[in-house]
Order: C-alpha cells, then sequence, then structure tokens
C-alpha cells in the first residue's frame, strides 16, 4: 500500500511538470524565438551590395551630388521597390502581371504604377542635389510603351542619369545609366506628350495613367 502511494504521488507530479512545460516554454526556447525572429535581415541588409553599387553610381553622376543623398535615394530605391513588389502582389513575370492587372485580378504592377509611385516616393525626400525625371519608350511603334523613372544630377538633362526600372524583371530592380541601355529608347514624358498631342493622340486617360494623379489640363492643351 505504502509503494502504490508513493507510487501515485510520483505520477501526479510528474503530469503536473508536463502540464506546466506545455503552458509556459522554457526561457531558453523563448529566447531563441524572440532571436530567430528579431535576426531575419531587413531590406537594406538584403541588398546591401547593390544598394552600395547604386550608391557609388549616382555619386559617379557629378561631383556637386551629396553622397548623403545619393545614398538616401538608393536605399529608399530598393526598399521602397521591395515595398510595392508586395503591395502589387508581385507573383509572375511582367508580361502576365500586366494582364492579371489588366483583368483585375491584381491590384497594380503596370509599368507605369512602378514609374508613378517610385517618382512621387523619391519626390518625397525632397533632395537638393538630385532631380528626378519620367521618360517613356516605344510610344512611337507597335511595341509595348514602356516609362520608367530616372534619378540624375540637379539641372542635368535624363540622358545623364540613372534609370530606375522594376517593372522589366517582374518586381527585381533594375538600373543603369540612361544612354547603356540598348533594350529601350527613352524620350523625357514632355516631348511624349506633344508628340502625341500634335497628332491628336493625347487624350485625358492617356495623360493620367502617364502622370499618375497629376492634372488633367494638358491635355486640353
Amino acid at each position: 500500500m505504502v509503494l502504490r502511494t508513493i507510487a501515485f504521488k510520483a505520477l501526479c507530479a510528474a503530469s503536473i511538470a508536463l502540464v506546466a512545460a506545455c503552458a509556459a516554454p522554457p526561457a531558453s526556447r523563448q529566447s531563441f524565438a524572440a532571436a530567430s525572429y528579431e535576426s531575419i535581415p531587413s531590406e537594406a541588409e538584403l541588398r546591401a551590395p547593390e544598394i552600395a553599387a547604386l550608391t557609388t553610381s549616382l555619386r559617379a553622376l557629378s561631383s556637386d551630388i551629396d553622397p548623403k543623398e545619393a545614398a538616401r535615394a538608393a536605399r529608399v530605391s530598393y526598399e521602397y521597390v521591395a515595398q510595392l513588389r508586395h503591395e502589387y502582389q508581385i507573383t509572375d513575370g511582367p508580361l502576365l502581371h500586366n494582364y492579371k492587372v489588366n483583368e483585375g485580378l491584381k491590384p497594380r504592377g503596370l509599368c507605369w504604377h512602378w514609374a508613378t509611385d517610385i517618382e512621387k516616393r523619391l519626390n518625397a525626400e525632397d533632395f537638393k542635389t538630385l532631380d528626378v525625371h519620367r521618360a517613356i519608350a516605344n510610344y512611337d511603334s507597335l511595341r509595348l510603351e514602356h516609362s520608367t523613372t530616372i534619378l540624375s544630377a540637379k539641372g542635368a538633362s535624363m540622358f545623364d542619369g540613372i534609370l530606375l526600372d522594376p517593372w522589366r524583371k517582374g518586381g527585381d530592380l533594375t538600373w543603369m545609366p540612361v544612354r547603356d541601355d540598348t533594350r529601350y529608347n527613352w524620350t523625357p514624358r514632355d516631348e511624349v506628350f506633344a508628340w502625341k498631342r500634335a497628332r491628336g493622340l493625347l487624350t485625358t486617360q492617356y495623360v493620367e495613367t502617364a502622370r499618375g494623379d497629376e492634372t488633367r489640363a494638358l491635355a486640353q492643351r
């Protein structure tokens, strides 16, 4: 009888310990989980080499460019592209994603969505030594018209700048000097507007899509 009582008490103690363990994981397990979550690298950390390369290329455009602004522009570009990639729900290549956007299956992600949103984000930084440009390619051909954003030194031509194009690789930022882009022949957006206006092709809808939320008045000039 005594042995049975001792065994019963031991079993109860073990059960209580097991329940307590399930209700409150050991401190070491909690610490490991927290450390694992906190160690997830940010986009800036993941893209550090690319951000550094873009920073160097921006600084090389002109000795008048503030190194801190160049670094900030590069970091913001990569971080915002990552944010938009999530918001646009990018899971496919650019042409298939275009189809899904046009069919209402995805919220945004056409080339002019990328260009408009990135332009607004960069302009919000209020750079003093950098200019933000918009350009369009294939507006006068049967090929798919394409839009992009360009960064240049303050007061410089967009052709002496660096284009930022996340669309062409499905949300992975492509950048290069404008003059080095052999895939697209870029034209300043306002020149495209003038070309279309002269031919009666500049509609209100076109201006709205090319300029985002900006005024419709240009289409009536």
